[in-house]
């Protein structure tokens, strides 16, 4: 290995020690601190570099050794007052040996990542153990049973082609479910550490993450006891229409990075209008006090096999509609599957771009016209459910929306 690079290893190695050691020396660690993590790292370092010679068995002899010394010094804090039980700076100091030996043998990028994220588990201890605390159990269990599907289930599903047009596979179905899940497990995760009573705009950031749909109607049905929340209300639900647009364009990256390319400048130019909608209504509204943010448990099982059903119900119409009826068909079926749900069509169309069974330019017209419908289903919920005032609000900024998205369609020329 030339001599810069043994040099760059070395200093990484180092670097990402000292690191660890500072923040267990702040932590006022009776076992290792500032001196014997960065010490720790080189000799994980130093034994990778001599396996090159010696052979193999050099590092693994390291690791035992640190184990060892880490055992003798906890031999000599026994019976001490100040005696930490837990093993928390123990395994930090043999994942670091693992680092610096990372450094040598591995990727320096992977290292570097390692030994940051050792560093912040350590530093947020206290956060960490708040947020576990403000989970209930039944949050706990909509963890658990995500893991179940993305963990469990999902590496165990075939990934083959069956049925008609070739579009049911049992794993990518899953996967989409699993992303879908994700998405809105991750908001209203996000709910729950910011606090049940968040902003106006935190609680139509995350009622777009969780379902826009729902949003809407909850707080519209408030409208009616609390007119006076009209205004509050229909910037919530704004904002939670206006986080569709990017939700959508996670989505088509993740599973058509192609086609986003394609998909992202009309859907950012509609996302554009409405997040100007959002400012100027913003600027009506600012100075309202903390709004309730709901949320619901995302990741059952029955979520995830009603999206996974939905999705393949999607899929497989989309597929008879291009083989059948033609361009008619399907924007039809864009505008059906729109109305309470745009993931499955944006999901179901990306896929079908990404494998070229449907047309780039008609694939984002799709997804669009989904929105539209989704858009407009909103609405009617909006006037049904909520107050006069909201009614007005949502009718003027939902009917320039659609407007807009109309010009979008007939006029883009890509």
């Amino acid at each position: 290995m030339p001599l810069p690079d043994v040099f760059g290893d070395l200093a990484i190695a180092l670097g990402l020690g000292l690191i660890v050691g500072l923040q267990r020396e702040s932590a006022d660690s009776k076992l290792a601190g500032l001196r014997t993590f960065p010490l720790v790292a080189l000799l994980g370092a130093v034994c990778a570099l001599l396996a090159g010679s010696a052979g193999g068995w050099i590092v693994g002899a390291g690791l035992l050794g640190v184990a060892a010394a880490t055992a003798m010094g906890n031999a000599a804090l026994l019976g001490r007052p100040e005696a930490d039980p837990g093993i928390t700076t123990e395994v930090a100091l043999l994942l670091m040996y693992g680092v610096g030996a990372c450094t040598v043998l591995g990727d320096r990028a992977v290292a570097v990542v390692l030994g940051g994220t050792i560093a912040v588990l350590l530093h947020f201890k206290a956060e960490l153990h708040g947020l576990v605390a403000r989970l209930g159990d039944r949050d706990l269990r909509a963890i658990m049973q995500f893991v179940l599907l993305a963990l469990v289930v999902l590496p165990v599903l075939p990934d083959d082609t069956y049925g008609p047009y070739a579009v049911f596979n049992p794993r990518e179905m899953w996967l989409m479910a699993v992303l879908i899940v994700g998405l809105s497990l991750g908001g209203y995760i996000a709910l729950k550490f910011i606090g049940e009573n968040a902003g106006i705009v935190a609680g139509g950031l995350l009622g777009g993450l969780i379902s826009s749909t729902a949003t809407t109607v909850s707080w519209s049905r408030r409208t009616r006891d609390n007119p006076e929340t009209s205004r509050a209300a229909a910037l919530v639900i704004l904002i939670a229409s206006t986080v569709v647009y990017g939700r959508v364009l996670v989505e088509i990256g993740a599973v058509a990075p192609p086609f986003l390319a394609v998909a992202a400048p009309p859907i950012l130019t509609l996302s554009a209008a409405m997040a100007a909608a959002v400012g100027v209504l913003w600027l009506r509204t600012r100075g309202g006090g903390p709004s309730r943010s709901e949320g619901h448990h995302p990741a059952d099982l029955k979520t995830a096999f009603t999206f996974a059903a939905l999705y393949l119900v999607v899929l497989l119409a989309v597929a008879y509609a291009k083989d059948r009826t033609g361009t008619r068909g399907l924007y039809v079926i864009g505008a059906v599957s729109g109305l309470t749900d745009v993931d499955a069509i944006t999901l179901s169309v990306a896929r079908l771009t990404g494998s070229g069974q449907i047309d780039s330019a008609q694939g984002w017209r799709l997804i669009v016209v989904a929105v539209l419908s989704n858009l407009a289903f909103k609405g009617v919920m909006a006037a049904l459910l909520g107050d006069g005032r909201l009614r007005r609000w949502i009718a003027l900024l939902f009917g320039l929306q659609v407007l807009a998205g109309a010009a979008v369609l007939a006029l883009w020329t890509s």
